[in-house]
């Protein structure tokens, strides 16, 4: 049985929030005008590469304001740790989660 390593970029488009260095972080954008061009060379079988601002990330630490920023590059050479399912992205831990949708509908 082999498992496929899951991208970076597929579970930050699906993330409602972030764990970067122990810090909670629901403040991230990711740059989609990048990401369609992207998606336009993955289509037409051309490899992509930038150096562009793909990630950004703000969380407060205490009344400290944090920043990250982080390359396509970067972001698509991070390695996953399957065992804490986190990413090593630059020297930055990175966890990405779902938020759990519940129905409040009685039945």
């Amino acid at each position: 049985m082999t498992t496929e390593t899951p991208y970076l970029l597929d579970q930050l488009e699906l993330a409602d929030m972030l764990e970067i260095d122990g810090l909670h972080a629901a403040n991230f954008t990711l740059n989609d005008d990048l990401l369609d061009q992207a998606d336009a060379a993955a289509e037409a079988d051309e490899s992509f590469e930038s150096e562009e601002i793909v990630l950004n990330i703000e969380a407060l630490d205490g009344r400290e304001r944090k920043r990250w920023q982080f390359s396509y590059n970067s972001v698509m050479e991070a390695e996953h740790d399957a065992a804490t399912n986190s990413w090593l992205i630059e020297e930055h831990r990175l966890v990405c989660f779902e938020a759990v949708g519940v129905d409040a509908e009685d039945e």
